[in-house]
């Protein structure tokens, strides 16, 4: 959807609506996850968000990969899609002649973990990029690696494209320093990156590389035309900033895109969705990797179903709390669908 086509109405030919879906494919290898066990090599990054897209986007809804893969991984990644029922048919990855992105993660607590960097894919360009929006009508961005595209990639993208953007800002707040290691960094240009979408969404440490405090950074990105920004807490929930007249997706069409850039603020709805208790084994023991992957793709699942903010965010934080009581992202779906997983 890049003309003005209004969002969430099938075409006359009754096709299924499509979600792009933008991140990267890694290869994760998680040490301390539980330390009885040695470390684990499975999919991540951007699979976590694929499996719950799978399990809770509404029936009408399909699913298109805007995604590279390295050469060397992607066979398995293809495979992995072929795991998903609401992968659109035609779906296809792009193969490019780099190696994939390789994650080393170690857990020092169930929220707090350090990663390490191997491999990397070339961001998109726009002209890369514009081919593949077609015939979209919602887009979720997940910036896994930090490097899918840069900010004058996403501001044309944003330009362009007309249908709800979401986004995970995520990785943008992360350096690659020589060794890897990835580090915390502050994200310039907040304002700039804020109009780049209609949701965004951002972990607490992310918040506070970016504003001082929640209403700071509500502040901020409100102005610049965001309509929901949350911010997750781990174990205390999920806190939202939405402007008083945006209770759902249907609500972008009162105002016409980009029309809240700018404007003065009017009155702001915020709340507190308690997390609930996370669904772990009888030895007490889960996995926290992915939960806010899980969280925002669950979340904007519902959006696209017509669920309110809050009602929707209830459903997500029940979902994540349910991956943590699955081992990695291969069999997610199943699992968030309560689902025997195949493997």
């Amino acid at each position: 959807m890049i003309s003005g086509e209004p969002f969430g109405v099938p075409d006359a030919t009754g096709r299924r609506l499509r979600l792009g879906v933008l991140g990267t494919f890694v290869w994760d290898i998680i040490y301390g996850r539980d330390p009885r066990d040695g470390p684990v090599e499975e999919w991540g990054g951007i699979t976590y968000a694929l499996g719950a897209l799978d399990a809770a986007l509404p029936p009408e809804w399909e699913i298109v990969p805007v995604m590279k893969v390295g050469a060397d991984l992607a066979a398995r990644a293809r495979d992995y899609l072929r795991t998903l029922r609401r992968i659109a048919p035609d779906a296809a990855l792009v193969e490019v002649p780099h190696p994939n992105n390789r994650v080393e993660l170690r857990y020092v607590s169930d929220e707090r973990r350090s990663e390490v960097l191997r491999g990397g894919l070339p961001p998109w360009t726009w002209i890369g990029l514009t081919p593949l929006l077609h015939h979209l009508d919602a887009l979720y961005v997940n910036f896994i690696s930090g490097m899918e595209m840069d900010l004058p990639t996403m501001q044309l993208l944003r330009q362009h494209y007309r249908g709800p953007i979401y986004c995970d800002l995520h990785s943008l707040l992360l350096a690659v320093e020589p060794s890897g290691l990835r580090t915390p960094r502050p994200l310039a240009a907040v304002v700039e990156w804020c109009r780049c979408a209609d949701l965004i969404q951002v972990n607490e440490d992310e918040m506070n590389l970016m504003a001082p405090d929640p209403v700071a950074l509500a502040a901020t990105a409100l102005a610049a035309g965001v309509r929901c920004l949350s911010v997750t807490l781990g174990s205390r929930g999920v806190v939202y900033f939405a402007p008083a007249d945006f209770d759902a997706l249907a609500d972008l069409s009162t105002h016409g895109r980009g029309d809240a850039i700018g404007a003065q603020p009017g009155p702001v709805r915020t709340a507190l969705i308690p997390a609930v208790p996370a669904a772990v084994g009888p030895d007490r023991s889960g996995d926290p990797t992915g939960c806010g992957d899980v969280w925002g793709a669950t979340y904007f699942s519902r959006l696209l179903a017509g669920d309110k903010l809050a009602d929707a965010m209830r459903v997500a934080v029940i979902a994540a709390a349910r991956n943590v009581g699955h081992r990695g992202a291969t069999g997610l779906a199943h699992h968030l669908r309560g689902e025997l997983s195949p493997r």
